[in-house]
């Protein structure tokens, strides 16, 4: 692991993450115009969340996308589209452009084609946030999934897999996308999640470890609190 930040409490992780991912933004848009920020799903970011919304930035001028998402329409309780536009997306934060990923919808190829036009009009990404499973996944390269190897080496921007040990099928980004940022997140929280990590790193480029192929890259930080 390059580099890591522990905090005592989930606040205190949510409040200087949501700092140092509000001052990468704001550092893309004065650079480029533009910034893009992509966000992972989960219980996990839900502080964070409300910690960006509620930020003072030019919102206007962010992307947000996801990093993954279960192919469910977004009135599905597992939609995490449904509880980014929820949390994120209010108070300051509404004004973001949002980058649907086009979960539930019944033409899966027509929607997988339109996110990879979309993503070849993104530039590198300000800003990735990445969560983990206690299987070690991120996003939704699991290591049960036949998609997995696809996913670690294509140079396509997204792809569709289909875990075994968890239902839906999603929507992912791919390493090769993902790990095209100026700033990379691992956010974690509690002792488990921090366990498995830990284990997971013993590895590099471990494809049952896919945390791996992400953890001990310069741009990727571990951003940990109990």
């Amino acid at each position: 692991m390059s580099k890591a930040s522990t905090f005592n409490s989930r606040e205190a992780l949510d409040a200087a993450l949501s700092k140092a991912i509000c001052q990468q933004l704001v550092a893309g848009i004065n650079q480029n115009g533009s910034a893009t920020l992509v966000v992972s799903g989960g219980s996990t970011p839900k502080g964070l969340f409300k910690a960006l919304s509620t930020t003072a930035i030019d919102w206007p001028k962010v992307t947000v996308l996801l990093a993954d998402e279960r192919w469910v329409d977004v009135a599905h309780p597992d939609s995490n589209s449904a509880m980014v536009k929820s949390l994120l997306l209010t108070d300051h934060a509404k004004e973001a452009n949002w980058l649907d990923l086009g979960a539930g919808k019944d033409d899966v190829e027509a929607e997988l084609a339109r996110v990879k036009d979309e993503l070849a009009n993104l530039a590198t990404f300000d800003v990735v946030v990445l969560g983990m499973g206690e299987d070690a996944h991120t996003a939704s390269l699991f290591p049960c999934s036949i998609e997995l190897a696809e996913g670690l080496m294509t140079d396509e921007a997204a792809l569709m897999t289909r875990p075994t040990t968890a239902p839906h099928l999603r929507l992912s980004l791919t390493k090769s996308r993902l790990i095209n940022t100026q700033m990379g997140v691992i956010h974690i929280v509690g002792t488990s999640k921090r366990a498995a990590f830990d284990s997971a790193t013993q590895h590099v480029d471990d494809d049952i470890h896919p945390i791996s192929h992400f953890a001990h890259l310069e741009q990727f930080a571990l951003w940990f609190a109990p």
